[in-house]
């Protein structure tokens, strides 16, 4: 079975126009990597947890900020590997700058035997849905059009 996820596409109205807040993964694969590398907050949902409370848990996580509001939820989204994300979006707004993500550990560099942290997360940031469309991961862009289409294009 594939694996599934769930997350948050995050939105508030800036100046009159809708952004999205998107986060980029840490760590050395995507360091050099921006446009087609960001996401929507999101994870793995555990066994028996709520596609939601898990969708709200990963953003937490990810950000550092509990969100809270009235989640709408956005539609389920087959990605190129498989995995099924399962999305919510909800009107928020905070500090992108200010995110604190939790960390992983992996060998880096490879076969090296030298174990580092990374964030999860490296950074945040608002995007008009022109832009966000153009940093979104490829398997995410259908997210951004059906929110556009309930919202739209701001």
């Amino acid at each position: 079975m594939a694996k599934r996820s769930a997350g948050l596409l995050i939105y508030r109205q800036s100046r009159g126009s809708l952004q999205v807040l998107l986060v980029h993964p840490g760590g050395p694969f995507w360091a050099k990597k921006d446009d087609g590398a960001w996401s929507i907050p999101k994870g793995l949902v555990d066994e028996n947890e709520d596609e939601l409370a898990a969708a709200k848990r990963e953003a937490e996580e990810e950000l550092g900020v509990a969100i809270d509001g009235v989640f709408e939820h956005l539609g389920s989204y087959r990605q190129p590997g498989g995995k099924l994300v399962v999305a919510w979006c909800v009107e928020a707004d905070f500090d992108s700058n200010a995110i604190s993500s939790n960390t992983f550990v992996m060998e880096w560099p490879p076969r090296s035997g030298s174990m580092k942290e990374f964030a999860e997360v490296d950074r945040a940031g608002w995007f008009s849905l022109p832009e966000a469309n153009l940093k979104i991961l490829k398997g995410q862009r259908a997210m951004l059009a059906d929110f556009a289409g309930r919202h739209g294009d701001g």
